[in-house]
């Protein structure tokens, strides 16, 4: 790559470039910033103004039950930027974005519906746990409790018309309430992921994720996809704004923000092998 092509894509956000292009800059990146967690902040800065668009992904043309396709660059929820951030610091060409991108998504790398990590908790972070580790017990906050009822087998018959057997798991975790997370911030590094918790009728969950990243002057900030575009702002700042917004919805039955999960990005991930990809059942 000369230095006008490097120059172009210096100046050019991620969200408005080609596969290949996004190719030639991961390599420079993997050079330009050799700390992961420093690719993680610039990559994840490079698409603010990335448009928002909720479930825009899904296993098209691998499968047709969302028929949505694999990887969209132009565009992002939050899930997916955090994904995209996390696959593009991990890798030095498009193609090994592309596998790495499959790896984080599914559960052992087996594209299909029913193996994406659908549920935050149960199943993003337990799956990618070896790229990130929940610490939000360890940082000295006082942490609140709380159950969730999942039930993939209803979800994924209600959503997409497969049918699975599987059975109604009760997932037990924790969060820092947003009263307590002044106290702990400054403990937050950047390229950790972030989990929104959301309450209402006394049930809790992750309703939005992020990425932490350091402001200039030493403050965390969080950098995250929501409407109307990939944005940048302080930690607590959002929590003020998710305050006004709460008392403007107050008495509407509307979900409110709780607090949040804190899951720090291993120094050096593992990166576990694929399983094999199975060849799809007949329908007869």
């Amino acid at each position: 790559m000369d230095a006008a092509q490097l120059t172009a894509l210096l100046n050019k956000p991620l969200y408005q470039m080609q596969p290949a292009e996004v190719g030639r800059f991961l390599a420079f990146e993997q050079l330009d910033q050799p700390s992961l967690r420093q690719r993680v902040a610039a990559l994840a800065r490079k698409n603010i103004g990335q448009p928002y668009e909720l479930f825009l992904l899904g296993e098209f043309p691998y499968e047709t039950y969302d028929a949505q396709p694999l990887f969209d660059l132009s565009k992002s929820d939050c899930v997916v930027f955090a994904e995209h951030t996390y696959a593009m610091a991990l890798s030095a060409s498009w193609e090994e974005f592309f596998w790495m991108l499959q790896r984080i998504r599914y559960r052992d790398g087996v594209i299909g519906t029913a193996t994406r990590n659908h549920y935050t908790e149960a199943d993003w972070n337990i799956a990618n746990r070896w790229l990130v580790q929940d610490v939000t017990a360890t940082l000295g906050a006082p942490i609140q409790a709380y159950r969730q009822r999942i039930d993939r087998q209803a979800f994924l018959k209600k959503q997409f018309k497969i049918q699975r057997d599987i059975p109604v798991q009760n997932f037990d975790d924790v969060y820092v309430a947003k009263r307590d997370v002044a106290a702990i911030e400054a403990q937050l590094q950047d390229g950790d992921f972030v989990n929104i918790i959301s309450s209402r009728g006394g049930e809790s969950w992750a309703s939005h994720v992020g990425l932490i990243v350091t402001g200039a002057d030493g403050s965390r900030h969080l950098l995250h996809s929501a409407e109307p575009q990939v944005r940048e702002e302080t930690l607590q700042g959002f929590i003020a704004r998710m305050a006004e917004r709460d008392a403007r919805q107050a008495g509407q039955n509307k979900a409110q923000l709780a607090g949040f999960k804190f899951l720090r990005l291993n120094e050096a991930p593992e990166v576990p092998p694929m399983a094999p990809q199975p060849r799809p059942t007949r329908p007869f």
